[in-house]
């Protein structure tokens, strides 16, 4: 078969894919039978384990945001300093990095979750599963979504078991109505759409297996791909119908009213409070334990007219020395770390059992690149937060650099930016971090992509 009706056959079957609801797929699940379960009213007695993963694109302006002191007597830079409130609950992490990612920038923010090896062509590229998604298949079955992918804006950092990217959405309304939104029709005229669109399913995979024997070896591959997402969608079909007698949680009219409202991404402050206080509904009604945020792709990131930056977070990081472009850089920083800082306050707010949300999710808040300016993606900027009561400790500045440099030289730039483009310790990797986190989060890994051990630091026991 030719290569014009090779693409022409996957065009057809996507557009078939959308009409049966393929925006938002979710990963490979271990058990498509979920324990019936809301907030409040769970089956059984194991209390929830959750995390967050919040990514910032483009990296920040290192020379501001670097903390300089090791250990608990850490300060934190301006940059940072909406954490004090939050200092007990949170660690700072220098000198990280992923190996396959050094020289490589244009793909960091995809294999911040995976580790996955790069190659040596962008054509090559295929990636492995993220460690949000092995939560979520270790602890999905008990919620009614494994995972929530959401992105201020950008793309996604979830993927699956076969490589396949997990949609991000960015619309807090529709979020909404997905987790919370009342089924029109009740349970059975819900049942018999999700029969229609298990047939039609069923129909693209047997077609496809019988287009399949006509192509060849690229193309197979590429098929191979695209069948995967069909299966995935499949299996979310299965998980929507299993949950249909389960009613979901109400929600008051004036939160309602507040998320799912028109907003314009100008007033970017709100607009990320929105989603960081839907992420907080989301986790403290149980509806999933395991959620990623994108804020922005490394090419994508939002201005912020409100603190009249115009600038988007790629051009503000390709700053080339500029003093003032540099300074806008560090305002960027500090806004975002402003919101992360809300979010943190949010889940201290709300209590179950006796102890905060927060002390039973960790947070992973950080990037995928240090320097933008020449796209250095070593001394990845990093803060690990909460998670208190699934082992987590807090309290230091974690620094894989002092040890080696024994001090900082952010005075003399050019010194500084060699360490944020080549890392100073080989073994500080990032897959150690997620390990250890994915440890916490009852998945018995021995490794996760490159990593050599778990972070005992941040270990209470």
């Amino acid at each position: 078969m030719s290569h014009i009706n090779s693409q022409k056959w996957l065009i057809d079957r996507r557009r078939v894919l959308r009409g049966v609801g393929a925006s938002i797929a979710l990963p490979m699940l271990s058990c498509m039978q979920p324990t019936r379960a809301v907030a409040d009213q769970k089956p059984n007695t194991a209390k929830p384990k959750r995390s967050v993963f919040i990514y910032v694109p483009n990296g920040v302006n290192t020379l501001t945001w670097q903390i300089e002191q090791s250990g608990p007597r850490y300060k934190l830079p301006q940059p940072l300093q909406s954490l004090a409130e939050h200092r007990k609950q949170l660690t700072p992490i220098s000198g990280l990095h992923h190996p396959h990612a050094i020289g490589k920038a244009h793909q960091c923010e995809k294999i911040w979750l995976t580790a996955a090896n790069m190659g040596e062509k962008r054509s090559e590229f295929r990636n492995s599963i993220s460690a949000d998604q092995l939560m979520a298949e270790k602890l999905g079955s008990t919620t009614r979504f494994s995972s929530l992918e959401l992105a201020i804006t950008g793309g996604t950092l979830a993927w699956s078991r076969d490589g396949v990217a997990l949609p991000a959405e960015r619309k807090p309304s529709v979020v909404f109505e997905r987790l919370f939104g009342k089924r029109k029709g009740g349970i059975a005229s819900a049942r018999q759409k999700l029969t229609t669109q298990k047939s039609v399913l069923d129909l693209v995979l047997e077609d496809a297996q019988n287009f399949r024997k006509t192509i060849g070896r690229e193309d197979k591959r590429k098929l191979d791909e695209y069948l995967n997402a069909v299966r995935e969608v499949e299996l979310r079909t299965e998980r929507a119908d299993a949950w249909l007698s389960t009613p979901k949680p109400t929600v008051e009219s004036k939160i309602k009213n507040r998320l799912t409202r028109n907003m314009n991404d100008a007033q970017a402050g709100d607009y990320y409070r929105t989603v960081y206080d839907l992420m907080v509904l989301a986790l403290r009604t149980d509806m999933t334990r395991v959620i990623t945020c994108m804020s922005g792709s490394e090419g994508r990131g939002l201005a912020l007219p409100e603190i009249g930056i115009k600038q988007g977070r790629h051009e503000l990081s390709h700053h080339n020395g500029d003093p003032q472009v540099m300074n806008r850089l560090t305002r960027c920083d500090t806004f975002l770390v402003q919101q992360f800082s809300y979010f943190l306050k949010q889940l201290k707010n709300y209590e179950e059992s006796g102890e905060t949300l927060l002390d039973r999710t960790m947070v992973l808040f950080g990037s995928g690149m240090s320097y933008g300016h020449s796209h250095g993606n070593a001394n990845l900027p990093m803060i690990l937060a909460g998670g208190s009561a699934l082992g987590i400790k807090h309290g230091n500045h974690i620094d894989y650099n002092l040890p080696k440099i024994k001090k900082y030289s952010l005075t003399t730039p050019q010194n500084h930016y060699k360490i944020c483009m080549r890392p100073v310790d080989s073994d500080a990797r990032v897959s150690n971090l997620l390990l250890t986190m994915l440890r916490c989060m009852d998945v018995k890994a021995k490794k996760f992509g490159d990593s050599t051990e778990v972070i005992s630091e941040i270990l209470s026991q």
